[in-house]
């Protein structure tokens, strides 16, 4: 891992706890696998605990890996790591995606409820129009209830946003997902739709798909164009899902958007997104950060504490579940 997702995910209480579960060797933490050191390492270790910042894990590593069983991931998506050698040796590969998942859940609930409202987009209103509140009437309706919610991705994330949003009893949900199972979606409060069929009647679209070359740019022009007048877009997910020169022109023509994720990250400096006073942008912050972060590295820590005892994994990924989530 790097020396950012170090710091923040192993303190002196994590790195005990790894100590009292596994035989631990110098250098303790590297942050490549093919130095003599990372080598000499990667000749005796059993268990990889990765994190941001993992280099990918390819045949010519694990050659010099022969004891290897198990590669446990400290954050989320083991995408850009994990590779199909990987998974051809039997090792264990587990995810700490689901710790990830509340952080993001929380940040884009709060997203929407805020976007019900127009909040963000009034605050910039506000440095603007001082002599009166005339302008608060002109972005739309500025209510949650009876409105209309469009999550896309069932994934560990939107599911749970679904059922916040149950929870709250504000909004109609519609969950655009071709692969859940519309029983999952139903259950949890959600009614199963198309895409076609959703965005016309979207007040919020929020997005919440992995990022798949399928994927990308699954909201193009002709999607942002579907949206209705005063809709906003949430992309808490992964900037590639979104085709960044229709979403300026979108939003450029009057769309509101809520965007802590963007392709390329961060934008070019001369984006018309950063001016707009109907976007907003947060520089990719929804994930896990500081003390959350840390409950990603406990998680994998318990996975380590599981193996070590015999016991099944709590999160494993199989080389068809990376086929089809983040």
């Amino acid at each position: 891992m790097d020396d950012r997702a170090l710091g923040m995910q192993f303190s002196p209480q994590e790195m005990a706890r790894l100590r009292a579960a596994a035989s631990v060797a110098e250098p303790v933490v590297v942050h490549e696998l093919t130095s003599p050191a990372a080598r000499r390492r990667l000749a005796e270790a059993e268990v990889l605990i990765t994190s941001w910042g993992c280099p990918r894990i390819e045949p010519e590593v694990l050659r010099t890996a022969p004891r290897l069983r198990a590669v446990l991931h400290a954050a989320g998506s083991v995408r850009s790591h994990i590779t199909d050698a990987v998974f051809d040796r039997g090792i264990l590969v587990t995810t700490a995606a689901d710790a990830n998942a509340e952080p993001v859940v929380h940040f884009t609930l709060a997203a929407i409820l805020w976007a019900f409202k127009k909040a963000p987009f009034l605050a910039n209103d506000a440095r603007r129009f001082r002599d009166d509140w005339a302008y608060v009437d002109g972005r739309g309706e500025l209510s949650g209830v009876g409105r209309t919610v469009v999550v896309v991705g069932f994934s560990r994330i939107g599911s749970r946003l679904v059922k916040l949003l149950r929870d709250l009893d504000l909004a109609r949900v519609l969950v655009v997902d071709p692969v859940a199972d519309p029983a999952d979606i139903l259950a949890a409060g959600g009614e199963p739709a198309t895409l076609a069929d959703a965005l016309p009647q979207a007040d919020v679209l929020s997005l919440h798909a992995p990022a798949l070359p399928e994927t990308r740019h699954m909201i193009g022009a002709a999607e942002l164009a579907a949206l209705p007048r005063d809709a906003v877009l949430v992309n808490t997910a992964r900037g590639s899902l979104v085709d960044t020169a229709a979403l300026e022109a979108a939003c450029g023509a009057g769309l509101h958007a809520i965007l802590d994720v963007t392709d390329p990250e961060p934008l070019p400096a001369d984006s018309p997104l950063y001016t707009l006073p109907n976007v907003m942008l947060t520089p990719h912050i929804a994930g896990s950060l500081g003390s959350e972060a840390r409950r990603m590295s406990a998680l994998a820590l318990t996975e380590l504490e599981r193996y070590a005892a015999g016991l099944p994994p709590l999160s494993p990924i199989t080389r068809h579940s990376l086929a089809v989530q983040a």
